[in-house]
């Protein structure tokens, strides 16, 4: 088994030598590099914190927790099967729980924005028809008694309009504190309306207001055909887990596991288990919508 890892790991580095210097391909992968239009920079990490409602939270503390957790989890993974390569794998895992926690408060926040904006758009469309309030003044009415999840975004651009009387400049901060599509589709809709007037912003904000209700509806039900197979997901870990733990109280499995084979069994084992868990919820992932008037 060492001799074949061995093998193959030489045969890779053999085949990314030459694609390198013959075919002047970079990266690691198994074809060339594809040069995005747009790197990942540490703003979007700032976006992706402040959707997740967690502005305070600096990133060097968000990768010091990673980092600890790896620790912890190499740690546990070398007590229970005695390796490097196990706790590795374990640490690898454990060091995701902050991302995939994140993420989760990030799409439950989101989704109560989702929810409020029907509503919220609907009020708009209200008091700018029929009792005939300015765009501006509807706008931080209804969100002053918006969700408290997005509240601060709406104070904020309230702030930047009592110093600047600058609609434009109102909306980029809103839409930069909210950091959602819904929210951009409709402070473009009303930056539009407040710019060139006109009388059928009544009948926009209707056709949003019923576009995202729609949306919302879609999304639940997706939701609820889902809640089966989230839940089957959860024996990806635990069934796995509970074996391995027999194994161990079983004669000398302990000494089996700690043994150079045991070793690699446990880790190819390891990063199936692993693969599974995050291909599950990949599938199950619903699509986000794009974000297409961000600054």
């Amino acid at each position: 088994m060492i001799a074949l890892l061995l093998s193959l790991t030489a045969a890779l580095g053999v085949f990314w030598l030459f694609t390198s210097v013959a075919l002047g391909w970079t990266g690691f992968g198994f074809g060339p590099r594809v040069q995005r239009a747009r790197s990942r920079s540490k703003l979007d990490i700032d976006m992706w914190l402040r959707q997740a409602g967690l502005e305070e939270v600096d990133r060097r503390e968000f990768f010091a927790v990673v980092a600890m957790l790896f620790v912890v989890g190499g740690a546990v993974g070398y007590a229970v099967f005695g390796g490097p390569l196990p706790a590795a794998a374990l640490g690898g895992f454990a060091s995701s729980f902050p991302v995939a926690s994140y993420r989760h408060r990030r799409q439950a926040r989101r989704h109560r924005a989702q929810e409020a904006w029907p509503r919220m758009i609907e009020e708009m469309r209200v008091q700018t028809g029929s009792m005939g309030r300015s765009i501006p003044h509807a706008l931080f009415d209804v969100g002053r008694r918006g969700p408290d999840e997005l509240r601060p975004a709406f104070e904020a651009a309230h702030r930047e309009w009592l110093l600047t009387t600058e609609f434009p400049q109102t909306m980029s901060v809103l839409k930069e504190r909210l950091a959602d599509p819904t929210a951009d589709m409709a402070c473009e809709t009303l930056l539009i309306a407040h710019e060139l007037g006109g009388s059928d912003l009544d009948r926009r904000l209707e056709a949003l207001a019923g576009d995202r209700l729609q949306d919302i509806q879609g999304r639940k039900d997706a939701k609820a055909r889902q809640a089966g197979a989230r839940f089957a997901r959860v024996f990806v870990l635990a069934v796995p887990f509970g074996m391995a733990l027999a194994g161990m109280s079983i004669g000398n499995g302990r000494a089996a596991y700690r043994s150079p084979g045991g070793q690699i069994g446990v880790l190819l084992a390891l990063v199936m288990v692993i693969g599974c868990w995050f291909w599950a919820g990949r599938v199950m992932r619903l699509p986000e919508t794009e974000r297409v008037f961000r600054e």
